[in-house]
């Protein structure tokens, strides 16, 4: 194989392996909390007649792995053919999912949360119609070293009736990754948290360094630079004849 060769052949794996590096990136990135669910959601107290609550939750979230933030929405709705009068929604954390805010809302007294909670916020509407919606977003961080749950309750305006509750429901990962950008979560699933050394590579030989996953991308590209580093240091036969 000529120098030319192998030169263009390695400076191709350097462009391949920035390429992986990057699209890797922007996907662990990606703010996509697809459909809603009520997964975990149940009706408690009868609703006046004609008025049918749920809330719904993304089956997906995302926490950055270093400021451990999240943003989560919750949607609260009326199903049935009638307007549903005064009723607020509460958004509840428990364990490692902590409420820092919901615009909009207002934050829950510590003395009024529910038992077992860290923080939440209530937020009051005047009415619902009937088929109509409302979301909310909520800022929130995620101790990944921890489970965390998050509770949707639906109340009537003075809070003597609770029409809807959704959870505590966790979100988690039974797999997670703590040296990418971001670790994805999904709803229904109890976390797994990050075990000690649970962000290292296996040792593959006595003695030998233990090479982080963060690093991985980069060591893609310094292999390429490698390769073409070493074709030009490669001594050459003597030629015959």
């Amino acid at each position: 194989m000529s120098a030319r060769r192998t030169t263009t052949i390695a400076g191709s794996l350097v462009a391949a392996s920035f390429s992986a590096v990057m699209i890797l990136s922007f996907t662990a990135g990606a703010d996509d909390q697809g459909p809603g669910s009520s997964k975990g959601g149940k009706a408690v107290d009868k609703a006046p007649a004609g008025v049918e609550l749920t809330t719904l939750l993304p089956k997906k979230i995302s926490v950055d792995n270093g400021s451990e933030e999240t943003a989560i929405t919750a949607t609260v709705k009326n199903e049935g053919t009638a307007d549903s009068g005064p009723i607020r929604l509460w958004v509840v954390g428990f364990d490692g999912l902590t409420v820092r805010n919901v615009p909009g809302c207002s934050p829950i007294a510590e003395k009024d949360l529910p038992e077992g909670s860290n923080s939440g916020f209530s937020c009051s509407l005047d009415g619902l119609a009937a088929g109509a919606s409302k979301s909310y977003d909520v800022d929130a961080t995620y101790d990944l070293g921890r489970t965390g749950k998050i509770c949707l309750p639906v109340q009537n305006g003075d809070g003597s009736k609770t029409f809807w509750q959704q959870g505590p429901v966790p979100f988690g990962t039974t797999n997670p990754s703590p040296n990418a950008p971001a670790t994805p979560l999904l709803l229904g699933t109890d976390n797994k948290p990050v075990a000690p050394g649970g962000d290292e590579l296996p040792r593959t030989g006595a003695g030998r360094d233990v090479l982080p996953l963060a690093a991985a991308g980069g060591a893609l590209v310094a292999a390429g630079a490698a390769g073409l580093w070493w074709s030009q240091r490669r001594p050459r036969r003597p030629q015959e004849g």
